[in-house]
């Protein structure tokens, strides 16, 4: 599949989004005519750079408000889009797109349209140039792709065409089946772009919220489907206005891109193939991904700390056992509780708070993920293995967090890397309360929050469900849930807001977290609190409110409220949970689901977020915990 960005996508000058799409891996760019006009360089300038970057000039774009006005403003209009198409010659650009108009149009006839698109043709073919109509979604009187393709079949002209944009198409809620009945000679362009679903202005929606393929909730794959199935063969390509794009580092925002569009490819291709049409691939050109199986389950989590002390004290009081020290690399030791694995980095004696710094996930197939993930543009982790250690394939994702792929063991209980630790098949010294990770809460910079969740979905084939906000000390957190098919990795993405008072407060406010499992979790909080654990404290106002809330029996509710336990409850079961104290910018939760609830106990998110705030704020006066 051919891919192409629009310069208005990325951050920087004209020059440096030339450099990053090349980089990334585009076939072309649109050239939006603001950074040609802010540009120092010539015309021949760009066509020249974009000729040594190997990246063709696929649109020259937006050309706005001309049909639908009287004679004299179309004369001033043709006149204006003469000198853009002389432009476009000297750029060796072939297609321009002309936008419905939205704010000059007073004629409202799809005759006069047509009539003055055609002479718009008869112009752009005395400069081998082509004219790409695209109905805005906010278009003064024409708002609809089915009604511009009307206009662009009746001016019948060979150098008109429509241009296909899915923003403009699905923010309207229009059916995107009749793009399968577009004659393929007329769809000269095509345009993609997501966007979260929002209750507003379709203007402003456009013009701050659009995001990358896979990002968002529109139904792209169905879109893509029929556009095969005209025998489209042109281009696909970006056309993004997100604020964040504005402000993000040009190069990983265009990795970030194609990284959508090639998920999207991939996802195309898989729904023709399950629909059983012959040729998946189809005129696009579409080719599908590794194939990669659903991790079976997460294999390690990696945590740094220049607090060894706390952080292993910590793990011992949940039950964990020292499983042993790295042969080669004597800084990592590693503990073990059940089917939970937690390598601990020593940093030394920096004080430097805990951090999840990796997590490993058994697959079937390491060298498939890898190879997907080296298509997906993921950085590769480069790390120092020994002739006699495992080979541990990773990448980094978006926020710096190393995500390794490994076997899943014949024995199916402990992988090959625990012998680099000493660790054998001897029974720990004591029964595992704690048999393994319920889910994994990844705290996420806002800026990388939707990069992230296509990170998951497109390397992991991790599903991204439901999301959800609560509200903190610090304002609204959001979460996002990424689950794999068989429930075997479950991960939150939580993105706390931006704010300039608080900043300071964001990472204990809003650390990270493991949340362990157990069928028994006071016999967990009884045993960790005999060993000194320090529980995050739970106001009395919450099991008074637990009261009203639910009819619990009096002696259940009592040992609520001795173990600092949080409940919730929903027609399918019970959930209960701690959290201990945070260790720097990360935190441990026990939960117990039973019977069938499949929730986070997101109704008690705001009660340990105060309480973690409280704890920082006092900390931060110097006011003893």
């Amino acid at each position: 599949m051919r891919t192409s960005i629009a310069t208005v996508c990325l951050s920087g000058t004209l020059a440096e989004k030339l450099r990053a799409a090349a980089d990334a891996g585009f076939d072309g760019v649109e050239i939006f005519e603001q950074d040609l006009v802010v540009s120092p360089h010539s015309p021949e300038q760009i066509r020249q750079r974009a000729a040594d970057l190997g990246l063709t000039l696929d649109l020259f774009q937006p050309f706005r408000d001309f049909e639908g006005v009287d004679p004299e403003l179309f004369q001033a209009n043709l006149h204006r889009l003469e000198a853009k198409f002389a432009l476009m010659n000297r750029l060796g650009i072939e297609t321009i797109l002309l936008c419905s108009n939205v704010a000059t149009a007073t004629i409202d006839d799809d005759e006069l349209f047509a009539q003055q698109l055609s002479t718009a043709g008869e112009l752009a073919q005395r400069y081998g140039v082509k004219i790409a109509y695209e109905a805005l979604a906010w278009g003064r009187f024409v708002n609809d792709f089915e009604h511009a393709q009307r206009i662009v079949d009746a001016a019948d002209h060979p150098a008109v065409g429509t241009c296909l944009d899915t923003f403009h198409i699905l923010s309207r809620g229009w059916d995107t089946a009749g793009v399968a009945e577009i004659a393929a000679e007329k769809i000269f362009f095509v345009q993609l772009a997501d966007a979260p679903k929002l209750s507003m202005d379709i203007l402003s929606w456009s013009r701050h919220h659009r995001v990358f393929p896979g990002e968002g909730d529109f139904d792209l794959v169905r879109f893509m489907g029929f556009l095969a199935e005209a025998g489209y063969t042109g281009p696909v390509s970006l056309e993004i206005f997100n604020d964040s794009f504005r402000q993000a580092e040009v190069g990983r925002t265009a990795v970030d891109g194609l990284r959508s569009l090639r998920w999207l490819e991939d996802q195309t291709f898989r729904a023709r193939q399950a629909a059983g049409v012959k040729d998946p691939a189809g005129t696009l050109a579409l080719q599908p991904l590794p194939e990669v199986a659903d991790p079976s389950m997460v294999d390690f989590v990696e945590i740094s700390t220049g607090r060894l002390g706390e952080t292993t004290k910590l793990l011992h009081q949940l039950g964990f056992s020292l499983g042993g020290y790295h042969r080669t690399k004597e800084q990592y030791q590693v503990w073990t509780q059940g089917q939970v694995r937690i390598i601990i980095g020593d940093q030394g004696p920096t004080g430097a708070p805990a951090a999840i710094t990796a997590l490993g996930f058994q697959t079937e197939n390491p060298a498939a993920a890898e190879s997907r993930a080296h298509v997906l543009q993921a950085r590769p982790v480069s790390r120092e293995t020994g002739s006699d250690e495992v080979l541990l394939r990773g990448v980094y994702a978006p926020d710096g967090t190393e995500i390794f792929f490994g076997e899943t063991p014949d024995n199916k209980v402990h992988p090959a890397w625990l012998q680099e630790f000493g660790h054998g098949a001897a029974e720990a010294p004591e029964p595992a309360l704690i048999d393994g990770l319920d889910h994994i809460n990844l705290a996420q910079p806002w800026q990388y929050y939707d990069e992230t969740v296509l990170f998951y979905t497109s390397l992991m084939a991790l599903e991204a469900t439901a999301h959800e906000e609560f509200p903190s000390p610090i304002g609204l957190i959001r979460n996002q849930v990424m689950r794999s098919a068989n429930s075997a990795v479950q991960l939150l993405l939580s993105v706390a807001p931006e704010d300039a008072e608080q900043g300071r407060f964001l990472a204990a406010a809003y650390p990270e977290h493991l949340a362990l499992a157990t069928t028994d979790i006071v016999a967990v909080a009884q045993r960790a609190r005999q060993r000194g654990l320090k529980f995050l404290p739970v106001p009395e106002n919450y099991y008074e409110d637990l009261t009203a809330r639910f009819q619990l029996d009096p002696e259940f509710l009592a040992i609520l409220r001795e173990h600092e336990l949080l409940y919730d409850r929903d027609a399918h079961g019970e959930f209960l949970h701690f959290y201990t104290g945070t260790l720097g910018t990360m935190f441990l939760e026990v939960v117990e689901r039973r019977g069938g609830f499949a929730g986070w106990g997101e109704t008690n998110a705001p009660v340990r977020l105060a309480a973690q705030y409280r704890s920082e704020r006092d900390r931060a006066r110097g006011i003893p915990n």
